[in-house]
């Protein structure tokens, strides 16, 4: 456990304004976007020295890097390293260079996030998830377990017949894998006779999904995990703007905040602070990173946080589940949701194997929802029973459309995916 961990709130706070100046410092002098900003809104940034004194700048937000990408890069070519990309759910992929001191401070963070779940280099990690593809969370695990001093087995993601026959050869402790991927893990070995339940795997990092609910007991989809397979689960939310991750020890109260690489704010729609208890978007000010540093970037996730003490001994603020994306918003026959909403009841049905969320604008202008669901069979009155639950749960009833398990497989990942694509908005698109 890092020492800052263990400090209050207030020591925590008192560090990351330490780090403040050198941060405007740089952004001033490398960043033509941040030196416009300041000079735009003729901010002294002399005079910015609290994290409330951050409130005179304007966020930063996914369009403005899109927009001006080149004029966030901080460094010269020849001080890059590695090109990252993000996944461009919501638009063109943004390009993010990392130096050799960003590949450091990446390694860093993971190998932080790994020691908060739980573990150490007497594990053996199996990565379930890309390194290619210009990804940065495939290459954030690889070097965080190697920081760790753990060994490391470069599956990638898919195939249960190659993740099965590695584990039964290698016998890891620890699995990386997005927690939808472990259900199709266990159908396989239900499927194939393997006695999943004693084999070597004891945890599972999980990413790019939720396990847990606004109240932080496990979901519909980490219930049916452990249910079926006794391991422990660790959640985890980060993102390639922050490069950092928020990852639950083992008492599963939220993500844990790491101080000293990220400053955090949960901001309403007009920018202004939300309380605990309210949900807010994770706004974020990287610290320590040299290629295209970020200040006060309003992320699109929106979540609830806790800065209660955990049990585990960290005092730092904790992240609750992701509840949705602000972009991703629908407003539906007059209820407002997210599709973490669907994708809960989905999980919960027999017989859905697989889906894909869409969402269009429909003749009259409003927001309309097709959901095509992935089944092996469709039992006699199927779908009105899906209807069903919908009605029950979110009081309204989206369109459906059944198609083969593997005809949406192949939706999920197209050639160009990194993760499975579980939810298309075309609303931007009529």
């Amino acid at each position: 456990m890092l020492e800052i961990e263990t400090k209050s709130i207030e020591e925590q706070i008192k560090y990351q304004e330490e780090q403040l100046p050198a941060l405007l410092n740089y952004l001033k002098a490398n960043s033509k976007f941040y030196a416009d900003l300041f000079a735009e809104h003729k901010i002294d940034i002399s005079k910015i020295k609290t994290l409330e004194d951050l409130k005179q700048i304007p966020i930063t937000t996914k369009d403005d890097i899109q927009k001006r990408n080149d004029d966030f890069i901080c460094v010269p070519k020849n001080k890059i390293i590695d090109y990252i990309t993000t996944s461009g759910t919501l638009g063109s992929p943004v390009l993010f260079p990392m130096t050799e001191n960003d590949l450091e401070r990446l390694a860093y963070n993971e190998c932080c996030s790994f020691k908060c779940a739980d573990s150490t280099s007497e594990d053996t990690f199996q990565l379930m998830t890309t390194i290619d593809k210009r990804f940065m969370a495939g290459l954030a695990y690889f070097l965080g377990i190697r920081k760790l001093g753990a060994g490391v087995i470069r599956v990638g993601g898919g195939v249960p017949e190659l993740q099965w026959d590695t584990i039964k050869r290698i016998n890891p402790t620890t699995i990386v894998t997005v927690p939808s991927f472990i259900l199709k893990l266990i159908e396989y070995a239900k499927a194939n006779k393997i006695d999943y339940k004693n084999s070597s795997i004891k945890k599972a990092i999980c990413i790019g999904e939720s396990l847990r609910n606004k109240d932080l007991t496990l979901n519909t989809l980490g219930q049916k995990i452990v249910e079926k397979w006794d391991i422990k689960l660790y959640s985890t939310y980060a993102s390639t703007e922050m490069s950092t991750a928020f990852t639950e020890c083992s008492v599963g109260n939220g993500g844990h905040h790491l101080p000293d690489l990220v400053i955090v704010e949960f901001l309403d729609e007009k920018n202004e602070s939300v309380k605990e208890g309210e949900l807010g978007e994770v706004t974020i000010t990287t610290l320590g990173v040299e290629g295209m540093p970020l200040l006060r970037f309003k992320t699109g996730d929106l979540c609830y946080h806790y800065t209660q003490a955990c049990e585990c001994g960290r005092k730092t603020m904790r992240l609750g589940p992701i509840i949705g994306r602000k972009k991703h918003m629908i407003k539906y026959k007059g209820t407002t949701l997210f599709p973490p909403a669907l994708y809960d009841i989905l999980n919960n049905i027999d017989g859905v194997k697989n889906y894909i969320v869409e969402v269009f604008t429909n003749n009259i202008g409003t927001d309309e929802i097709l959901i095509k669901v992935g089944c092996d069979v469709i039992p006699a009155n199927f779908e009105s029973t899906l209807k069903e639950h919908f009605q029950s749960k979110l009081r309204v009833t989206p369109q459906l459309k059944f198609e083969k398990a593997e005809v949406i497989s192949k939706l999920q990942f197209t050639e160009l995916s990194r993760k499975p694509i579980t939810f298309v908005d075309k609303r931007n698109l009529e």
